[in-house]
């Protein structure tokens, strides 16, 4: 072959590997040959919006491990102070859920339900909503977590009732929510696996308080197990991670925004923990206190709450036309026992003894409680729900580390709330215990409360309803 032939054939076989590679390029996503994460870092830095396919890449790529940490840190903090344009959400939180499994119930004959909580002291509602959806033939098919800090978790509460096991697989949830109307499973690890491993990240590198981060992570979650309408407690207030009401309401709005652009039903119900919900703060102590709200005997705020989401519930299923309508139909079932029935249904469906529902005995019990008394007369203006929650937690009512043990049958029980009159040496609360760090969670309960000498007004419960479906 002459000098110009091999040099004309050389020329030939560059322009037809650029040609495959150009090729390769369009037709498989742009993948490693053509983007490096740091490119994609630096637009995030500068404020340019991403394009799904720069989005894929970066997080594929993590998720593989072939983005190392430092890297995706740095794009997290550079969405921190950035934010996300509303198709760069939508694209990352599609990402996130479909990172792993994505389950739809089939064979479930209910109208699904599925209601999360950003979580809060004293916060029994889904233990007193698996009666009364159950009542208006409401499902509820969801997956919750064990808490960790000042907060116990759903699953927590329910293993204080002896016996109580949960489904372990899709058909045993189908089946229990068939047979019962709930059925709740703990968090898998093939579910949304991106959202933990970021999460992680963020834990460390500041970003945990990000609203789209926030939002992304709960409502992948949300949409990655199906259900016909989302129900989200936002819980607003010194006991909650959205300390005031301004951040709350755009953290809902953000998710309702997703929810949108994934054709879902979103109610957002922004809701105070500027103090414990309810009296009872543990694990079987918020059993009882569930259990008697549906006997109609529970506490003003948290019965509130209950009928309000229950309500809601009804709306987005087309039961009723309005929250005040939906209201009288939940107090007529907690009237007429229908609810109270159904809890001991499903109590009983899970390997639990329906009995515990009229005798707390079955219950686990404590050794001792002390009570915690005024020191001064006047009214509560204050009562630090994160401190009350700590004071249950090193009781052993919640765990510091993951590897801690719960004490089901230790915690706090309030006797009064913001806005009530005490007397000096009037019991605030009874700490519950097992002789385990008494101290620690008096001195938790002395920084909890402030005592103020003018008249206080009682705080609502509900702050805001904001949803994409008209409420």
């Amino acid at each position: 072959m002459g000098q110009l032939s091999y040099l004309l054939y050389k020329n030939l076989y560059i322009i037809k590997i650029e040609k495959m590679l150009e090729k390769y390029i369009k037709y498989e996503n742009k993948t490693r040959w053509s983007m490096r994460a740091v490119d994609i870092i630096q637009k995030k830095r500068d404020n340019i919006e991403l394009t799904s396919e720069e989005m894929s890449f970066l997080l594929g790529e993590y998720l593989q491990n072939r983005v190392p940490d430092y890297q995706m840190s740095s794009f997290l903090m550079a969405v921190y102070f950035n934010g996300m344009t509303k198709d760069e959400l939508k694209v990352f939180t599609e990402l996130m859920m479909n990172s792993g499994e994505v389950i739809k119930f089939d064979g479930i004959e209910k109208f699904l339900i599925d209601k999360h909580s950003t979580g809060g002291v004293g916060d029994k509602t889904t233990i007193a909503l698996a009666g009364l959806f159950a009542a208006f033939n409401i499902g509820t098919a969801k997956l919750s977590g064990r808490g960790l800090g000042h907060t116990g978790g759903t699953i927590d509460k329910f293993e204080a009732i002896p016996g109580f096991v949960f489904p372990e697989t899709r058909d045993e949830l189908v089946k229990m929510v068939n047979k019962v109307g709930t059925g709740i499973m703990g968090y898998s690890d093939t579910i949304v696996p991106l959202d933990k491993k970021l999460y992680s990240l963020r834990d460390v590198t500041a970003t945990v308080s990000s609203i789209p981060l926030i939002a992304s992570s709960i409502m992948s979650k949300k949409l990655a197990v199906y259900a016909d309408g989302i129900i989200l407690d936002v819980k607003v207030g010194s006991g909650a991670f959205m300390k005031n009401l301004k951040t709350a309401e755009e953290l809902a709005k953000t998710m309702i925004d997703i929810g949108d652009s994934f054709d879902r039903k979103v109610v957002t119900l922004l809701t105070d923990m500027d103090q414990p919900l309810g009296y009872a703060v543990g694990n079987a102590n918020e059993i009882i206190e569930a259990i008697e709200t549906l006997k109609g005997r529970g506490p003003k705020d948290f019965t509130e709450l209950v009928e309000t989401i229950v309500a809601t519930a009804l709306q987005i299923k087309g039961d009723v036309k309005s929250l005040e309508e939906g209201k009288e139909k939940v107090a007529e079932v907690i009237s007429n026992g229908a609810a109270i029935q159904h809890l001991k249904d499903f109590i009983e469906a899970a390997g639990g003894n329906p009995k515990l529902v009229d005798d707390y005995t079955l219950l686990p019990k404590f050794k001792s409680e002390y009570e915690f008394k005024a020191k001064k007369s006047g009214w509560i203006s204050k009562i630090e729900a994160e401190e009350i929650g700590k004071a249950a937690m090193v009781l052993g009512a919640g765990r510091a580390t993951k590897d801690d043990i719960i004490d089901h049958s230790v915690g706090v029980l309030l006797t009064k709330k913001v806005g009530d009159y005490v007397e000096a040496g009037e019991v605030l609360a009874f700490v519950q215990h097992n002789d385990k760090n008494l101290e620690s969670s008096i001195r938790f309960l002395e920084g909890a409360y402030t005592i103020v000498d003018e008249k206080v007004e009682k705080n609502k419960v509900i702050l805001e309803i904001l949803s994409n479906i008209g409420l």
